[in-house]
């Protein structure tokens, strides 16, 4: 397929997409405590609100890039900005938590359908000269929008209500439909094997392994449903993945996981950092969310701006350190970036506690954040697929996106676990069975207690995502010495 004549409005059209699918992720973490009170339901029932949607969102993604190749990239891409678009209405329009983490599934396989097409269709219609430039871009946004997210999330919950966090997706997604009907090109069909069991054990394995985690503090880390013990759950996820990895390397046709990429040193660094990443990203906005509004009582909208320095220092650096990655080693950039992160992530659990602490102190932790992130995405990605064959550049993106998304998963998860188990420890007795999480449900003589107690429950649980960013500090290292830069 020759390069399109006019690729770049293609561009900025599958980019409205993708902004909207990624933003999902984390918009809706500044809207977990009104989402609480508006549905009257519990903290861990709000948590599955995103991870329901991560795991919808990554567990078929191998499966719909394959689906791409087969149908051509336009009717899949087309297809699931309209469940999105639709699922996203049924998002604003549920009644109950049940049937919001049911339109969040939903919203997540749509989003799934979605990226892969987007990366493929920017291979086919770039020429090789502009290739990188357009996946640079594309993930630059991707990181700006895991950060304008709690932003864009506070000012809708606080002027409109939570519900149109969802609501404001349909009119974007119909623009972006248009658009993407009248400017996609069409490839064709290709003749392509569907690896449906390795689609169905692979994502039945993260599914037990993320309820595992999720749920595991609710039942005592015991029997969580049918006489089935908690480590049981984890462990099934666990041989599944096992199993999955034997099929791949056992199927001789299309296996959804070529093994053999991982052969490259960098590519198996790579996924390995990104899905560190993930993790860390996925599990950080959380306790810091509940914190702001619980314990500083701060609207959604100042809620957001504690984090404004993050997303306004990402926006300013991002064009500098992409350019500096060109001229020195990335490994060494990308270590840099997520120290930062780490170090952030433990400033914040020691300042969150000090109840005397000025709050505009807090977005000094915000700003280097946004150094951070400047620092880790364009180096890690330019590094995994460095030395990939322009052949394996589809089958490479597809699995770097999805080893993302599974350690978002996973981190959604954790922290869930985490932050529910730091709440039972940390509040005094009796508060957490009864679900006071808001200071009105209180005795005002409990309450300075339960926002000490609260306090210190997230603080800690900000260790978490700060321990595994230091890891991935570590990890990168191992990437192999760039020889141009």
């Amino acid at each position: 397929m020759h390069p399109h004549q006019k690729p770049w409005p293609v561009f900025w059209t599958l980019v409205i997409g993708t902004f909207m699918v990624l933003i999902d992720a984390t918009i809706v973490s500044v809207a977990n405590p009104a989402i609480m009170a508006g549905l009257d339901t519990s903290i861990g029932a709000v948590m599955w609100v995103t991870s329901a949607y991560l795991l919808a969102y990554a567990a078929p993604l191998l499966l719909t890039g394959r689906l791409g190749d087969r149908y051509g990239p336009k009717p899949i891409y087309l297809t699931g900005l309209a469940v999105f678009t639709l699922a996203s209405l049924a998002c604003g329009l549920s009644q109950t938590a049940g049937e919001l983490i049911a339109a969040r599934v939903v919203q997540g396989i749509g989003a799934a359908c979605m990226v892969p097409q987007t990366m493929a269709v920017i291979t086919r219609i770039f020429p090789a000269a502009q290739r990188g430039q357009a996946m640079g871009l594309l993930g630059a946004v991707a990181g700006i929008s895991t950060l304008i997210g709690p932003m864009l999330g506070g000012a809708i919950v606080n002027t409109l209500g939570w519900q149109w966090i969802f609501f404001v997706n349909v009119p974007v997604g119909l623009t972006a439909f248009v658009l993407a009907r009248k400017l996609l090109p069409e490839f064709g069909q290709q003749p392509h094997r569907l690896d449906i069991p390795g689609a169905l054990l692979s994502g039945a394995g993260l599914l037990l392994i993320a309820l595992g985690i999720q749920e595991g503090e609710r039942y005592h880390w015991g029997v969580i449903a049918w006489q089935i013990p908690v480590w049981a759950l984890i462990a099934a996820g666990v041989l599944l993945f096992a199993l999955f990895l034997l099929w791949q390397r056992g199927n001789k046709h299309e296996p959804l996981l070529p093994l053999e990429l991982f052969r490259d040193r960098n590519f198996t660094v790579g996924n390995l950092s990104i899905s560190i990443v993930g993790f860390t990203t996925a599990g950080m906005l959380l306790p810091l969310i509940f914190h702001f509004q619980i314990v500083m009582q701060l609207s959604p909208l100042a809620c957001a701006l504690m984090l404004a320095p993050m997303a306004l220092v990402l926006a300013v650096l991002a064009p500098f350190t992409g350019k500096l990655a060109d001229r020195i080693d990335p490994r060494y950039m990308a270590c840099f970036g997520l120290a930062c992160l780490a170090g952030g992530l433990l400033w914040y659990a020691l300042w969150l506690p000090d109840a005397a602490q000025s709050r505009w102190l807090l977005l000094l932790p915000s700003a280097l954040l946004g150094v951070a992130n400047a620092c880790i995405w364009a180096p890690i990605s330019a590094s995994t697929m460095r030395k990939l064959p322009p052949a394996r550049a589809g089958a490479g993106s597809g699995i770097f996106n999805t080893t993302r998304q599974i350690g978002s998963v996973l981190g959604a998860a954790s922290i869930a676990a985490l932050v529910q188990a730091q709440l039972a420890r940390q509040l005094p007795a009796g508060q957490y069975a009864a679900g006071a999480f808001h200071p009105g449900a209180l005795d005002p003589a409990n309450l300075a207690l339960f926002h000490a107690g609260f306090a210190r429950a997230m603080a800690h649980a900000m260790l978490l995502p700060a321990a595994a960013a230091l890891l991935g500090a570590c990890v990168v290292l191992f990437f192999a010495k760039n020889r141009t830069a």
